[in-house]
């Protein structure tokens, strides 16, 4: 069968994995010392064996070879570098242990960066060799969908359209022939067809079909070894991922589980957030708020910080700074912004357009009240009056808020007058949340930046 090579996928992506990493000792030994000649030395040759069986560990811990046809590039790369930062804990730590009766550590610093840069490489690589030898017709699985409905054409549409994860559609099988021209038959003639078609998978819209019909498939499936799987209920699809747990013998769905539930995960954004905001503060604001602040002051009366109830993670209030750039007035906390806004400074203009006002809000990041990137947050009336308006809204408190976003580099920024404009938004910030990688914030913060080059009001 078509798909039957996609075993020796892993086996491959295992040995380069080792190639590579056997190599990067040798270059960062060769890097340090400048030749091999006392490369052969039992503490050298034990530590280049022990890293092997490192990096083995670390790859059966986070069960990194586990990447499916959709897993997505930045969420390979994002798991390699956990496994990086695994593997070189455990050198690390075993070698402060051992010290100094077992190993020695000279050429290890030069090893971390090569194989940082090559398995980086490799993965991406690999991946992008895969999807390039599926879209030619190799390494392929058949497939067909029993029960046709919003969800399931929604399924179709999506092998359809992305050759490139390796899905040959065949077709439906529904009772009701009427619903597509590309409904292969009743559900009663999936069995001699999926046999007599050596079909990899079957997906089945369960909500299409009877309780008995669906005991049927599953029977059928586990009798011939072949893999099936559900399509969740069309109101149900968007939350993007499901997650099954069990309570003894019960399976329990959860709806959605994002990743920055996952400790490893949140602690790695929790650091970034430290050390970026603390550099922000350290090295711009300790000398633009004694600059801005000054400038506010003769500019119009107030304080020159603008401070802000607005709903945080688990949907908690939170103080938010911002650059205060509005005459103080009693409207700033349940009116939005707007366009030439008459309550706008000419300063604060200014600092609205360079996007300058935001940036006490780093402020928040060092305390822990927001994050670098996440969903912007509200003021407490706006929230009150969209989470009324708009389903799914409160999700986005599920993870803290952010200096800048998805959403924000996609467009949704700034003023929002009309609901569209407010689900849009929603809709990007919790794909954010749910598809969340490290390698994403930074390309978000790499986007903002960009935006301000070039000039964009309200960028964050």
């Amino acid at each position: 069968m078509a798909g039957q090579n996609q075993k020796y996928i892993r086996v491959i992506n295992q040995l380069g994995d080792v190639v590579i990493l056997n190599f990067a000792a040798l270059a960062g030994y060769l890097s340090r010392f400048g030749s091999f000649e006392n490369f052969i030395d039992s503490q050298y040759l034990s530590l280049l064996l022990y890293s092997n069986l490192a990096w083995i560990t670390s790859a059966s811990i986070l069960n990194s070879y586990n990447v499916k046809r959709v897993t997505r590039i930045t969420s390979i790369v994002s798991n390699l570098i956990k496994q990086i930062i695994l593997y070189i804990l455990l050198i690390e730590a075993t070698i402060n242990i051992t010290k100094p009766y077992f190993f020695s550590r000279p050429f290890l610093t030069y090893s971390y960066i090569y194989i940082t840069i090559l398995m980086v490489c490799w993965r991406i690589g690999l991946t992008y060799l895969l999807k390039y030898h599926r879209i030619k017709g190799g390494n392929y699985k058949k497939v067909v969908i029993v029960g046709f409905g919003r969800a399931s054409n929604q399924l179709r549409k999506y092998f359809e359209s992305r050759p490139d994860n390796g899905y040959r559609f065949y077709g439906f099988f529904d009772d009701n022939f009427k619903n597509s021209s590309k409904v292969l038959g009743q559900i009663n003639d999936l069995e001699n067809y999926v046999l007599e078609n050596k079909i990899d998978e079957i997906y089945c819209s369960a909500f299409e079909l009877t309780s008995n019909q669906v005991t049927k498939v599953i029977d059928f499936a586990e009798d011939n070894l072949i893999r099936l799987k559900f399509i969740p209920e069309a109101n149900l699809i968007q939350s993007r991922k499901l997650e099954v747990d069990f309570y003894d013998l019960l399976p329990i769905m959860n709806l959605r589980p994002i990743p920055l539930d996952d400790t490893f995960n949140m602690v790695i954004k929790r650091m970034f957030d430290i050390v970026f905001s603390f550099l922000i503060l350290v090295f711009i604001l300790s000398w633009l708020i004694p600059v801005i602040g000054l400038l506010i002051k003769l500019d119009s009366k107030g304080p020159i910080l603008f401070k802000q109830l607005r709903n945080g993670r688990e949907n908690k209030p939170f103080t938010c700074y911002k650059f205060r750039s509005m005459r103080q007035n009693e409207e700033a906390d349940i009116k939005q912004a707007t366009k030439d806004d008459d309550r706008i400074t000419k300063l604060g203009s200014f600092l609205r357009k360079t996007n300058l006002d935001e940036l006490p809000q780093f402020i928040n990041v060092f305390l822990g009240d927001m994050s670098v990137v996440g969903p912007r947050p509200h003021p407490i009336k706006l929230n009150e009056n969209y989470r009324r308006l708009i389903g799914r809204y409160m999700s986005r408190h599920l993870i803290k808020p952010g200096v800048t976003g998805l959403a924000q580099v996609k467009g949704y920024r700034g003023e929002t007058s009309e609901p569209h404009q407010m689900k849009n938004r929603i809709k990007i910030d919790l794909f954010y949340i749910e598809n969340w990688t490290f390698l994403l914030d930074i390309k978000i913060i790499f986007l903002t930046v960009y935006n301000m080059l070039k000039g964009e009001e309200n960028a964050f």
